[in-house]
């Protein structure tokens, strides 16, 4: 993931700086900048992925650098960061859609989580721009749940639950519960056992990961529990499952 820093205090950024240069896996620090407008240069050439950005700089401000940037229609996500725990400011960053507000001192915990929230955004606009099986199987569905439906599409096998979902799309619990449940036919978690089970009978007849993994890679930490649920979706256990299909 590229990334980009804008802030005009120059301790914060250096801090924020190597902060973001010392994660591990596929992160890169692509760029910094000291205020709005040379960030605005800077991310129109370089189009980094995330922008983690101050709200009060210089030149361009925070709220003025993102709408710049949604101007010239780059998928680029934002992450506010400030000094000022100011509700206004968080409100002017959820109608730009940012992907996060973090209040300074920023953390290495505080990074990692928004870092895994902006991968699943960009994984559910992905599947958004190619046409996600889930929600063609409920085109009239609301808008906030196709939303979820296209981060489902990718983020299946993850730590998913519906009070981190709704959080992310910017509703209650209870209001995402009421919606996913009138739009889909079934809650939200019986869903996603469903669906979990379907991407398993998907693995286990592509054959391009070992049986005894597929449980683990489509999201279950226990095989017993698979096993459980997989029996109860489908009817079958899944060593009757694979003996019927002569899939063993």
């Amino acid at each position: 993931m590229r990334m980009f820093v804008a802030e005009d205090e120059q301790r914060s950024r250096e801090g924020l700086c190597r902060l973001l240069s010392s994660l591990p896996g596929n992160h890169e620090l692509v760029g910094q900048a000291s205020n709005g407008s040379a960030a605005l240069e800077l991310i129109l050439q370089l189009k980094p992925d995330v922008v983690f950005t101050d709200i009060r700089m210089p030149i361009m401000d925070g709220i003025s650098l993102i709408a710049s940037v949604r101007s010239h229609h780059l998928k680029t996500e934002f992450v506010i960061t400030s000094g000022y725990a100011d509700f206004e400011y968080a409100r002017q960053g959820i109608t730009l859609d940012v992907a996060d507000y973090l209040i300074k001192p920023v953390t290495r915990e505080d990074v990692l989580r928004v870092l895994e929230r902006v991968e699943r955004r960009m994984n559910g606009n992905k599947a958004n721009a190619q046409g996600s099986r889930l929600r063609n199987k409920y085109p009239d569905a609301h808008p906030t749940i196709l939303k979820s439906l296209d981060i489902l599409e990718n983020a299946y096998a993850g730590k998913l639950n519906q009070r981190d979902l709704a959080a992310e799309l910017g509703v209650s619990p209870e209001y995402f519960s009421y919606l996913f449940s009138r739009n889909i036919g079934m809650t939200f978690s019986e869903f996603l056992r469903r669906l979990r089970v379907e991407k398993a009978q998907e693995m286990y007849a592509a054959g391009e990961c070992p049986k005894q993994e597929v449980p683990y890679a489509v999201g279950f930490s226990d095989a017993k529990y698979f096993a459980q649920v997989f029996k109860s979706v489908t009817g079958e256990s899944p060593a009757e499952y694979l003996k019927s299909r002569n899939l063993k």
